[in-house]
């Protein structure tokens, strides 16, 4: 696509130093910022409300021929001066229409002025006396309206689409019509509008500037959309109220940038939106098409011409590389004890609905049967149960070391749950003779799977013999890669840990570990998560030491869950992917690496999907889920080949 590569447009909010009613003066700083965002390869770039004449400048506003057809003229000189560029700016200023004044906003491009939209909902309470200067849109005379030169479409009713870019179709409000109960930003998202610009003059009190970014926030999400909001700022009268230039840009509830109150210098700030993720946001939410059927206008459409990107394609926000991980340290105490209620939550209802007295386990000295008995433990306390209730089961076989087995046994020693130790290497070997499988056979999948089916079994029938509910524990990006064993670590009466991705089931260990433990436990966190992920399921080395190792065999968590985020969350496909993460994960991964390990996941991931189909109960965490009965439905015989192809492509 021309203009938004991998579905990213690179937009800019801009807040102009001015002088109130010097529209020549002001028209000087604005062309400035323009020159300034076209050496950031900003494509969509949007300026204040009244930003040509300065909101402040009051009954001023009735000097038609000297102040607003100054306004005019600025805008003839800004749309000649920005002839040569393809970035849509968008800049506020007064519009006379016939007998009526007009609070609007000018989209222009390529020497072209492609719209003027007049604002809706015009304040007139507290310090706001727009009522007596302007009229609303919805006293427009006409749809039409000829501008600084040119004959433009006018209205409310406007949807400007970039031709051959079905995620890139700008919508326009105005300050106020943001803050009431019905905004415009609302049917003109349901309309098309996948990125919500909004010129505003918003003054500073203390707290607004909190109420406004999350009223940004929140629209960005209601609409599913790409919402920058550039308020006017320092300069602007001082008379009875000050203007702190607030810039912010949010895309579906997501804060990207936001800009520096309070500055006396002009202000640019510059993030990319997702339009292709909005787009597949859009689809997948079926509500949101259904709002459709409640339009009341038709709208019209302004069309621009495609806007080329840098090239090559870059990047002006950040890419988490661990997306599924609580990033904010102010944030993550509440985080983590919100995951944990969520699975404890399930459980206890769980627990209580079956009537059942005890939950088995089993409990490897790893990271995921770590997470599931803290979870365990939680859920007894909240049902007010002994923790000898509790049963965990460590099953040490042939490829189990000293270290995690020691692991175990102190983690349900510093719980206080009662641990069993059942030795399945008997009960293995047994098996390997019974099936005729060579003994020296202890690298294939059926030596380790029988592993695994083996401890599964005594789960189980520990469970039904003691009146118990077997826990799972396998983690959401064991089933996404379908490293489980079908009918063994796969399957539980139910799983805790289903929604919960790798990375983050470190992250929740670390956090208990450093808040929430203390002594003998804390020491056994802090051993659990200082192993390496293994499966143990061939003997230990000849110093005891893990040979198995998980991400040696395949490739690092943390990639594997951002491929997973960035495939069921953004429906991104194999380039994009690659994309992302070479930006995330810059410095740490060369790109054949990148597309090393992503092919092991596409392979895997469409290969293991039967696991999937028939996963026990459990609850969903996060915003992504594999549960065939929640989030993710996908035939277990789909074909791979068109995203192996694209990889192959890329």
């Amino acid at each position: 696509m021309s203009t938004a590569p991998f579905g990213f447009l690179r937009v800019g909010a801009a807040c102009p130093r001015l002088r109130v009613a010097d529209p020549e003066w002001n028209v000087g700083e604005i062309l400035d910022l323009v020159a300034l965002a076209r050496t950031k390869g900003v494509q969509v770039l949007v300026f204040p409300e009244l930003a040509l004449t300065g909101y402040s400048a009051g009954d001023l506003f009735f000097s038609l021929t000297t102040l607003v057809g100054g306004a005019e003229r600025a805008l003839v000189r800004l749309i000649r001066e920005t002839a040569a560029s393809p970035m849509v700016v968008t800049v506020g200023l007064p519009v006379a229409v016939d007998s009526q004044l007009f609070n609007a906003a000018a989209v222009i491009q390529a020497g072209r002025l492609r719209g003027v939209v007049p604002k809706s909902f015009l304040p007139g309470y507290k310090e706001y006396y727009e009522q007596r200067w302007f009229s609303s849109a919805r006293e427009a005379p006409r749809g039409e309206l000829r501008l600084a030169g040119q004959e433009a479409p006018f209205g409310a009713d406007l949807l400007f689409p970039v031709d051959g870019e079905p995620g890139v179709v700008l919508g326009v409000e105005i300050c106020e019509d943001l803050w009431v109960p019905m905004p415009p930003s609302g049917p003109l998202a349901v309309a098309g509008a996948t990125v919500l610009l909004n010129p505003s003059a918003s003054i500073d009190l203390v707290g607004k500037a909190d109420y406004r970014r999350e009223l940004v926030r929140q629209q960005s999400g209601r609409t599913i959309s790409a919402y920058v909001l550039a308020n006017c700022g320092v300069h602007e009268s001082t008379t009875d109220v000050v203007f702190g230039g607030h810039l912010v840009i949010a895309e579906d509830g997501v804060l990207l940038a936001e800009g520096e109150r309070f500055r006396r210098d002009s202000q640019l700030l510059v993030s990319d939106v997702d339009t292709e993720r909005l787009l597949v946001e859009r689809v997948r939410n079926t509500s949101f098409a259904d709002n459709a059927h409640g339009l009341r206008t038709a709208y019209r459409r302004a069309r621009l011409a495609p806007i080329p990107p840098p090239e090559p394609p870059t990047l002006e926000r950040a890419v988490d590389p661990h997306p599924f991980v609580p990033q904010d340290p102010k944030n993550l105490d509440a985080r983590c004890l919100e995951i944990f209620q969520v699975q404890t939550a399930g459980l206890a209802k769980r627990v209580e609905h079956t009537g059942l007295s005890r939950l088995v386990l089993g409990l490897s000295g790893g990271l995921d049967s770590t997470l599931a008995l803290l979870v365990s433990v939680r859920t007894f306390e909240l049902l007010a149960r002994p923790r000898e209730g509790i049963l965990a089961v460590t099953m040490p076989g042939p490829g189990t070391t000293d270290r995690t087995l020691g692991s175990a046994l102190k983690l349900a020693a510093a719980l206080g749950v009662e641990l069993r130790e059942i030795d399945i290497c008997a009960a293995c070997a047994q098996h390997v003779k019974d099936i005729g499988l060579d003994p020296e056979d202890q690298a294939s999948a059926t030596y380790q799977n029988l592993q695994a089916r083996e401890r599964t079994q005594i789960l189980m029938d520990l469970a039904n013999k003691e009146g118990g509910l077997v826990v799972g524990t396998g983690d959401l990006s064991e089933l996404a890669l379908g490293w489980c064993t079908f009918a063994g670590d796969h399957i539980s009466m139910y799983n805790v840990n289903g929604g919960v991705p790798k990375t983050l089931v470190r992250r929740l260990l670390e956090w208990v570990a450093g808040q929430r433990a203390s002594g003998a436990e804390r020491a056994v966190l802090e051993e659990v998560l200082a192993t390496p992920v293994s499966p143990e399921l061939v003997p230990p080395g000849q110093a005891g030491e893990v040979v198995q190792k998980t991400e040696d065999l395949i490739g690092p968590y943390e990639l594997h869950d951002f491929f997973l985020w960035a495939l069921l969350r953004l429906g991104a496909g194999p380039r994009k992917i690659l994309f992302l993460a070479a930006h995330a994960f810059a410095g740490r991964y060369d790109a054949a690496t990148l597309k090393r390990w992503l092919r092991l996941f596409v392979n895997r991931f469409f290969d293991n999907q039967f696991k999937r189909s028939v996963l026990p109960d459990g609850p969903k965490v996060g915003s992504v889920s594999l549960s065939p009965r929640g989030d993710w439905r996908m035939p277990s015989d789909a074909a791979k080949d068109v995203w192996l192809r694209e990889l192959d492509e890329a």
